[in-house]
This record gives C-alpha cells, sequence and structure tokens, in this order.
C-alpha cells in the first residue's frame, strides 16, 4: 500500500471513467471493490464521482456527454499521467506525433489538464497537479496497481512516450510473446503489448489494473453484477493472478491479485 501526496513526472497518478450509465457504474464499482463516493455537482444535472478506498481517492467518474456520445465514443477508462507542465508536455506531443483531443484546461484550483491521442491511437490524459495530485492511494485492494497499453505498433509507441515522458523500456520474452516494461529511471512505470489477430478488433487503449486479494472470486463477483469476463484469471509468473474484465456499461479494465 501506498499513500500518495505527490508524483513525480511520468507517473500514471489518476484513472478515470467515462461510462453512459453513471448510477449504475457507480453501484457495480463500489460493490466491487468496496467503494465509497464523492459526489460534485456540475451543473443541474450532473455531477463528478470521486471513488474511495478507506476515506482515500482512488479513481473517479463521470457521464459520457452529448458530443461523446454522437461521436460514437465508448464507456472507457481514461488513464492520467503526472507532467511538470502540461502545456509545454502537449507541444512536445505534438512534435512527436501525437494529437490534441481536449484542452489544455483548469480544472478549478485542483490542477490542469490535457486528452492527447498517440500517434497509434490510444488516448490518455496529462495532469498537472495543483491542489490534487491525483490518487491518493496506490498499490493496494481497490486501488490502482497497474497501467498497460495496448497497441498496434509498439516501436512506433515507444519513441513516443520515450520522447514525451522520458520513459525507457525493457523487453521481457514469454514465448513468442514480447511484453515490454515502460522505466522511469529505474522505477516501472507500466506496460505495453502489442495487439495481435488473435484479440480481435481491439482498438489501440490504456488500461487500469485494480488490486484483488481474490482473482478468481472478483471475476466470480463481477460477472454476478453484470459484468462480463474478457480474458483469464491467468497466472504471470512473478507478477502474480490477473484477468480482463468489462463492466455492465463496457468499460474495459483489469484486475491484479499479486503474487
Amino acid at each position: 500500500m501506498t499513500e500518495k501526496t505527490t508524483y513525480a513526472p511520468g507517473t500514471f497518478c489518476w484513472p478515470e471513467l467515462s461510462t453512459s450509465d453513471q448510477g449504475a457504474a457507480e453501484k457495480f464499482y463500489s460493490t466491487l471493490f468496496g467503494w465509497t463516493t464523492s459526489l460534485t455537482p456540475m451543473g443541474p444535472d450532473s455531477h463528478y464521482t470521486i471513488f474511495l478506498k478507506d476515506g482515500k481517492d482512488v479513481a473517479a467518474g463521470s457521464q459520457i456527454n452529448a458530443d461523446m456520445a454522437k461521436m460514437g465514443v465508448p464507456p472507457n477508462w481514461l488513464s492520467y499521467v503526472s507532467v511538470a507542465s502540461v502545456d509545454e508536455s502537449v507541444a512536445k506531443a505534438a512534435s512527436l506525433g501525437g494529437k490534441l483531443v481536449a484542452g489544455p484546461f483548469d480544472v478549478m484550483e485542483h490542477g490542469r489538464m490535457a486528452v492527447l491521442s498517440d500517434p497509434t491511437g490510444a488516448a490518455f490524459a496529462l495532469w498537472q497537479a495543483y491542489g490534487h495530485p491525483g490518487a491518493t492511494l496506490l498499490d493496494a485492494p481497490g486501488a490502482l496497481v497497474w497501467t498497460e497499453l495496448g497497441t498496434n505498433d509498439v516501436k512506433k509507441a515507444a519513441a513516443f512516450y520515450g520522447g514525451l515522458l522520458g520513459w525507457t523500456t525493457e523487453i521481457m520474452k514469454m514465448g513468442d510473446f514480447e511484453y515490454t516494461l515502460w522505466k522511469r529511471g529505474a522505477a516501472s512505470a507500466g506496460g505495453m503489448y502489442p495487439i495481435t489477430p488473435d484479440m480481435g478488433e481491439v482498438p489501440p487503449n490504456w488500461m487500469p489494473y485494480f488490486g484483488v486479494t481474490d482473482c478468481d472470486g472478483t471475476v466470480a463477483h463481477a460477472i454476478k453484477l453484470g459484468g462480463a469476463l474478457v480474458m483469464g484469471p491467468r497466472d504471470i509468473p512473478g507478477t502474480g493472478r490477473i484477468a480482463v474484465l468489462k463492466d455492465p456499461q463496457g468499460a474495459f479494465f483489469a484486475i491484479l491479485q499479486g503474487a
């Protein structure tokens, strides 16, 4: 378990859900992970949800807005990475082939953000903290423990994120499959894998992993609550047991029971 008050640049700091049924999603995740909620009004008919575990911020959620719905944006988890300057990082991302989706803009007194798409099409967000660092609990059951990129061009992604965030890569061989560790100095920053034909029509994406104490039990519970199993459960040597799930509205996420 790690309690956080600050994040070094290049660190994933906040997972945020956009969903087609905010109330139903709040109930699903609160029941599955033991989260509680804090609701911030965002107008007469909308609110922003902060999910808490043991009283500490772990994630957030909001309703997909009408414009996004018209564009066909599905329910999804958006991963935020901490940076020293959002504006400078947006300019650097553009020079590396990234595309600006939204922002940059201030989120009241909490911080400054922008949403980007990398050159392979995966969306992510940048966060420059003012008063809110992001998740205040990490690496614990019900909290973010890992963030992973699935992409159709690992070399292009490695060049982009290396240039933008200073990450380096470390390749792990798993038979014919290569898994990439993102490294921030000596620390692990996340992971990356190539999307293969047998995975179907999966678009490039960043996916959050949440910690659990019982992977198989959590899978069964998620299915009982209306979720669906996408992959696993399976053991990853030296890491633990994982599964990829889809919530009742269709957003993908993963769980990890540490070794």
